[in-house]
């Protein structure tokens, strides 16, 4: 069986949650909807559908979720070529990676999104896979996305760790019953992260890479 890191990525590896937040204020602004940005920044992480109905609720008109989704993914795609990498975020895939660690990604985002979030992170040699949207019929804070990707890497929950920065990521990671790693990188306060499931928080992939020996990964590792 093989040791597995399951990475989100917007707002753990690439620094992008603020500019969604921006994206997808606008996009509701556009179809008569003003949603304070605070809300919106709380359900990042969540896939487009369920985003738009935690916000507007199941009694929204349904006919404009696609151009609420369809207008977010317009203004989100005038920032791609400004996307970069979270500091050490690179690095810690790569250091994992050459401990023995299976790496796989676990998003939500379009292929389109992907292919942008890929460039700036620039890890594709230690990226084993990716578990995406397409590959599950719930995201999180489903446990499916983590599921997908221990059943890629051929992991099983004792030997996963899971590492994202937001509540619906943690709670994800606690419905799969796999270690949850919390990065302060996308903005969420650290109590709520830790009320969710997080059984380690670092500030961002640089610190948990500085304290890679004595985190979760280390007692795995030893372990194994």
């Amino acid at each position: 069986m093989a040791r597995t890191a399951v990475f989100d990525v917007d707002g753990t590896l690439v620094d992008t949650n603020y500019l969604h937040v921006v994206a997808w204020w606008e996009a509701f602004r556009q179809t008569g909807h003003t949603v304070p940005m605070a809300a919106v920044h709380k359900a990042i992480g969540l896939g487009s559908d369920d985003l738009i109905e935690h916000l507007l609720g199941a009694d929204r008109d349904r006919e404009q979720d696609e151009r609420i989704s369809g207008a977010h993914t317009t203004l989100y795609a005038t920032c791609f070529e400004r996307l970069s990498a979270l500091t050490g975020a690179a690095e810690l895939l790569r250091t994992l990676a050459g401990r023995g660690w299976t790496v796989v990604l676990a998003t939500s985002a379009s292929d389109h999104e992907l292919g942008a979030l890929r460039r700036a992170l620039d890890a594709d040699d230690v990226i084993a896979d990716i578990a995406g949207a397409d590959d599950v019929e719930e995201g999180k804070p489903a446990p499916e996305p983590i599921r997908q990707a221990m059943e890629i890497a051929g992991g099983t929950p004792d030997e996963t760790v899971y590492v994202g920065d937001s509540v619906w990521d943690m709670q994800a990671a606690t419905r799969a019953t796999v270690a949850a790693v919390a990065l302060l990188s996308g903005g969420i306060p650290r109590a709520d992260l830790e009320e969710a499931g997080a059984g380690e928080t670092y500030s961002g992939p640089a610190d948990l890479l500085a304290h890679l020996d004595d985190s979760v990964f280390a007692r795995i590792g030893a372990a194994g």
